[in-house]
């Protein structure tokens, strides 16, 4: 739970400014919608579909039917009730790194992932407690495309006991990862995974994109909604247009996810930031990107709906920078509100790679901001009168018997961060913090021991996967 009240980067006014002028925007220019059902449910509805042009333009009153009757927080239960996580509120749910074509670590640099890389990356974030959902990782390239989302859902499953993620690549992809989580859980009784669709920015929803909004919505399963607006290159080069835009195009989606269902959990997803002017490369731990979190999350709580933010950086190595950028997002994110911070852990390169050093200095970051979430105790004993008396003036607390009843438990210990002394630090080998996460990671791999299930059910799974495989499994839809 997070305990602050966030920033406000806009008044209510700014706040009602943006939020009508993007209903402008999907009233008068509205947007490209390339699948023709999802444009056959604009139009039962009431919208205006252009079917030449593929454009679908929003009555305001459409939309605020939608806003309506999509739920301010909802629940995604595992199959281990106690990684339950709950989505909106004050509620924060944190997921590490997600959809990297490569991966990069110390030992040997940087190659495409794999299905052991992947692996290796869902035991970490089976690991951390503060890592609350599965992420996509890291695409795992040894395997074939039509077989993928099987071995990744597998990985998923059987390593760990988490909410895992799903790709919205094709109704194919998606019923096989849907019928493996009938495999766990009897039934999609309630949302039991999640899914990020990403509008083609600017005002663009593509085929998969709306197959898979409209697919979840129709299993009751969560849809987080990104657009992914870059000021300068996808978005208008204001901090306020690309929040325009952000939103009218958010808007659209949730849209189309109340029309096939009412009541169909969505998140608001934000991921608007900058992009650098001299290259056109997305740049990211920007000002103007905290900015347009803090701002994303009035947005959201205008509407009613739990946001998404993400904790991502630019950077090509585990390095400064990259602790720098990720720590401004996150302070964007987790101070802004942000009820889901996805790529929490292990993003780097703009999202071209994942490193499972960085993963571990990013879970150990996490682990700050949980611990500055703890709410501050003032009860008798937490005040300390007693011990206050109990030392003389001028003497010290290291001995006092309120020190030595707390001393284990009293302050955050780092996994990773060192508070040696120079001469210790040496003595222990000079290492950085990347070199020493380096070892952390490799150490959780090895003495990982999955959570348990039933044999019964990872045999169906297997069987399960063995005959899509050898069916051919399923290709993305485009």
């Amino acid at each position: 739970m997070n305990p602050f009240e966030p920033p406000r980067v806009l008044d209510d006014e700014q706040v009602e400014t943006i939020h009508q002028a993007a209903l402008r925007v999907l009233a008068d220019s509205g947007m490209r919608v390339l699948l023709p059902a999802a444009r056959e449910a604009y139009a039962a509805a009431g919208a205006a579909v252009d079917e030449d042009e593929r454009i679908v333009r929003f009555d305001p009153g459409l939309v605020a039917e939608a806003l309506a009757t999509a739920p301010t927080e909802f629940e995604i239960a595992p199959r281990n009730p106690d990684r339950t996580v709950t989505l909106g509120g004050k509620h924060v749910a944190l997921v590490p790194v997600g959809g990297p074509p490569h991966i990069t670590d110390i030992d040997r640099g940087r190659r495409n992932g794999t299905l052991a890389d992947f692996d290796d990356l869902v035991k970490l974030a089976q690991h951390f407690d503060v890592l609350h959902l599965f992420g996509p990782g890291v695409e795992p390239q040894d395997v074939p495309l039509e077989a993928r989302h099987l071995e990744m859902t597998r990985s998923m499953l059987t390593l760990g006991d988490k909410a895992p993620f799903v790709y919205a690549r094709g109704r194919g992809q998606v019923t096989d990862c849907f019928e493996m989580l009938r495999i766990v859980h009897g039934d999609l009784d309630a949302p039991r995974c999640y899914t990020v669709i990403n509008t083609n920015s600017p005002r663009q929803l593509d085929v998969p994109m709306c197959l898979g909004l409209m697919q979840f919505a129709e299993a009751g399963q969560p849809a987080v909604i990104t657009p992914f607006t870059l000021a300068g290159a996808m978005a208008p080069v204001t901090v306020a247009g690309a929040l325009t835009l952000q939103h009218a195009e958010a808007l659209g989606a949730i849209t189309l996810s109340q029309i096939v269902q009412p009541g169909a959990p969505v998140v608001y997803g934000a991921f608007t930031s900058n992009v650098d002017m001299r290259s056109g490369a997305p740049a990211f731990g920007t000002p103007e990107a905290v900015k347009a979190a803090w701002a994303s999350g009035q947005l959201a709580r205008h509407v009613g709906l739990p946001w998404r933010s993400s904790g991502v950086c630019t950077s090509n190595t585990a390095d400064a920078q990259a602790g720098y950028e990720t720590m401004m997002n996150m302070l964007g994110a987790a101070l802004g509100g942000a009820n889901m911070i996805i790529h929490a852990a292990g993003w780097l390169e703009s999202g071209l790679a994942a490193s499972p050093e960085k993963f571990v200095l990013d879970a150990e970051m996490c682990q700050m901001f949980a611990e500055l979430f703890r709410p501050v105790g003032t009860s008798d004993d937490d005040v300390g009168v007693d011990a206050i008396a109990e030392v003389p003036p001028g003497g010290h607390f290291f001995g006092a018997d309120h020190t030595l009843a707390r001393y284990a438990t009293a302050f955050y210990e780092p996994i990773v961060f060192t508070r040696q002394n120079y001469e210790q630090w040496a003595e222990a080998g000079s290492q950085d913090a990347t070199r020493r996460a380096n070892t952390a990671w490799k150490r959780i791999v090895a003495d990982f021991e999955p959570p348990p299930l039933d044999d019964a059910v990872r045999a169906e799974l297997d069987d399960f996967v063995g005959r899509r495989t050898a069916e051919g499994g399923a290709l993305p839809e485009s």
